[in-house]
This record gives C-alpha cells, structure tokens and sequence, in this order.
C-alpha cells in the first residue's frame, strides 16, 4: 500500500510541476539568447577591441583569417572591431529611443485619455499627424538643425516612436476608465493620481511592455537605415548600417563587410521579437490558458 500511494504522490508532483514547465515560452527563452549574444559582444567591445576603429594600416579587403578574423574592408579596417563598436552604437539607439518615446508617449497617452472631449480629439488629431509623419524626413531635419550625430538620429527616431505609444496607451486607459471599479474609485473619493498610480498604470504596463520591446527592434533598424543614408553617428563610428553602405560596392569581391553587419543585425531584430512575443504569453494569462 505504501508503494502505491508514492507512486501516486511522484504521478501528482508530476503532474503538478507539468505547467510550470509548459509556461516556460520557447520564443522568450531564443529571444534572450539571441539578444545576450549582441549585448555580450556590445559589453566586450567597451572594454577590449582587436583594433582601433579608425586603424586603417591593414591590408585592404583582406579576406577572413590570421590577424583579422572577420577580414578588412575597403581601407583597411579591421571588420571585427567595427561589428563589435556596431553593437554598441545598435543597443544605445535602441535603448535611447525607446526611453525617449516610452516616456513621452505614455505621458501623452495619459494626458489624452483623462482629457476632455475636445482636448483628446485635438491630441488623437496630432498623434494621427505625427505618425504620418515620415521618420527618415525628421531625420534629416534634425540633422539640418544640429548636424549628423547619434544624438540626432535617436532623437528623431524616439519622437517618431512617441506618436505611436502615445495612442496605444490612450486607448488602453479609456478601456480602464470605462471599468465599474474606476467608477466605484470616484464615487469613494479616491484622487486621480492615486486612481492612475493605483488602478491604471498596473493594468496597461503589460501591454506597454510588449509594445516598447517591439518599438525597441524598429527603432535598431530606423538606426541602421539613417546610418545606410549617412544620417547617423559619422566616422569613425562604425553602425552596421554604415557598414552596410560602405561595402555594397564591395559584396561580390568582400561579401562578409555585408554579412557580418547584416547577420548581427538581424539577429537583434529577431531577437528582440521573440522576447516581446514570449513577454506577451507570459504577461497574458488569457494567452496562457488557450496554449
């Protein structure tokens, strides 16, 4: 007897630890190892680098091999050291740029969804404007303004990316304020800042989360596509998307100055994808319980 009932206590505990495990998302376990790669490349660059980024004393497109793993490019360059500076520069932009619109988007957001009729539809008109707006567009006119530079680049891309977590956090807060419990929040005397801190923030973080995490990879690639145009932060800075530019002349005699850059690129992008699809599963009980 006592046999039988362990072998079911180890079939209960089995069946017990079972959804833990099924809980655990595929994709958001890919996604950070693809997305530590880049910030393990971009950390070892802060402290050691093959060469300097501007060393041009190397043979020119040398191919993979011996003193420089990854080959040189059209001057001499090491490409290793300019994939591994890339990364850093990739993962500034993007952390930039998402704080930036993060922050200022959800205080729009706010502001839209707790104002007044006519106030929201002025703000909801400005949103629709601003997304409108073409991003490489403000890019240049940034650029006009205080010349090209990393600063600028993120600049822009991060007021672009405003626009669009401004709209998506007013319609989550109208959804919340629309609750009976808001309602039931008012009528005890409960204060706006509390009702905000208290009740609304908590029920739209999820959400906003998942939308910052995929702003964060457009916002890498908004990087690379100002830096392709010669928008972005200027020599000897080295941005894969500059990378890019440099060696398309190139790509048939010296494919890796594309590869590499384009390889590293896609792997954050990718990356960070998976994280913000595997955050929404494990941030979204309704999406748990349909897997």
């Amino acid at each position: 007897m006592s046999g039988a009932s362990e072998a079911r206590e180890v079939r209960v505990g089995a069946a017990g630890r079972a959804p833990s495990r099924r809980r655990r998302s595929p994709a958001l376990v890919t996604g950070c190892v693809l997305v530590g790669f880049v910030v393990l490349v971009a950390l070892v660059s802060l402290v050691w680098l093959p060469y300097a980024p501007d060393d041009t004393t190397g043979t020119r497109l040398a191919a993979p091999g011996g003193a420089h793993p990854l080959g040189t490019d059209k001057l001499g360059r090491d490409l290793l050291t300019q994939l591994m500076t890339g990364a850093w520069i990739a993962l500034r932009a993007g952390l930039g740029a998402t704080a930036l619109g993060g922050v200022l988007g959800v205080c729009a957001g706010l502001a839209a969804g707790f104002a007044t009729r006519w106030l929201d539809d002025t703000l909801s008109t400005l949103l629709d404007v601003l997304i409108a707006f073409p991003t490489l567009l403000l890019a240049m006119l940034m650029v006009a303004a205080r010349s090209a530079s990393l600063g600028s680049a993120v600049l822009a891309i991060g007021l672009a990316m405003t626009a669009v977590v401004a709209r998506l956090t007013r319609v989550l807060v109208k959804r919340v304020l629309a609750q009976d419990y808001i309602t039931a929040a008012r009528t005890s005397g409960t204060s706006w800042p509390r009702i905000v801190t208290g009740h609304v923030l908590p029920n739209i973080w999820p959400t906003l989360v998942v939308n910052l995490a995929l702003q964060f990879g457009l916002a890498v690639m908004a990087e690379a596509s100002l830096s392709f145009l010669g928008l972005g932060a200027p020599p000897p800075n080295a941005s894969w998307g500059r990378m890019l530019q440099e060696a398309q002349a190139t790509v048939f005699t010296a494919p890796t100055g594309v590869i590499a850059p384009g390889v590293l690129l896609v792997m954050l992008v990718v990356g960070v994808n998976l994280v913000a699809d595997g955050l929404r599963d494990t941030l979204d009980p309704t999406r748990r319980r349909t897997r």
